[in-house]
């Protein structure tokens, strides 16, 4: 069973970020940001859970719910990664988001 608590303790961090992220920040991008890495990561879990079934979009929950919807996405990922190369990828994806939304 593959270790995937590298991306779990990485979106927890990302999420810890966000929650702490003054308002402005957030309406800067911030929060978009980090809806789009959720909806990303959440549509991998779905793929890799049920590569046949339809992919369903996480909605936007507002700006102040950008940081849970990352981290339950993350968490859900984790929980389905087969392979080292899946796991890099998602870590890829969750640094540079970090990077982007400034926090």
């Amino acid at each position: 069973m593959l270790d995937a608590t590298p991306l779990t303790r990485a979106v927890d961090h990302f999420a810890d970020r966000l929650r702490a992220a003054p308002q402005s920040r957030l309406q800067r991008g911030a929060a978009a940001e980090a809806l789009g890495l959720a909806r990303e990561l959440a549509l991998r879990a779905q793929r890799l859970e049920d590569a046949q079934g339809p992919a369903r979009e996480m909605p936007d929950a507002g700006m102040f719910a950008a940081a849970d919807q990352v981290m339950v996405a993350g968490h859900d990922l984790a929980l389905v990664l087969r392979t080292e190369g899946e796991l890099a990828e998602a870590m890829r994806l969750v640094e540079e988001a970090q990077k982007r939304a400034g926090v």
